[in-house]
């Protein structure tokens, strides 16, 4: 019986490392989206200093293109428009992984007490 829990408990071990790793790998995703955000932020207040008669280049690739400001305001405005959703995606999918942690915590709780509850059996016996 003993050998039974400690097989079944192994395996909640392993889904509890599996998204532990799931966890760590989308907070990291979430970290590179709220440097981007601020990168961002930090575009478009400099744009926002600008007025239409000051020359405005993007990089594409090794060359620098003219680009028209309210353009550019547009793309960097969409830009952190996508960001936001994205930030707000990963926010809510990471509060459903750690809640579903948190129930798999507690399996792996009750399977280590009926594990050593069975191992006491045994030793008894």
């Amino acid at each position: 019986m003993a050998e039974t829990v400690q097989k079944k408990l192994q395996g909640e071990i392993d889904k509890y490392t599996q998204m532990q790793k799931e966890v760590s790998k989308n907070m990291s995703v979430r970290q590179k989206l709220e440097t981007q955000l601020t990168e961002n932020n930090i575009v478009k207040t400099e744009l926002d200093l600008l007025d239409s008669s000051n020359t405005i280049f993007k990089l594409i690739g090794p060359v620098l293109v003219k680009q028209d400001l309210d353009e550019a305001k547009a793309n960097v405005a969409k830009r952190l428009e996508y960001i936001n959703g994205e930030i707000q995606r990963y926010e809510s999918l990471l509060k459903d992984m750690e809640k579903k942690s948190e129930q798999q915590r507690e399996v792996l709780t009750s399977l280590q007490q009926e594990f050593q509850k069975a191992q006491g059996l045994a030793v008894s016996s």
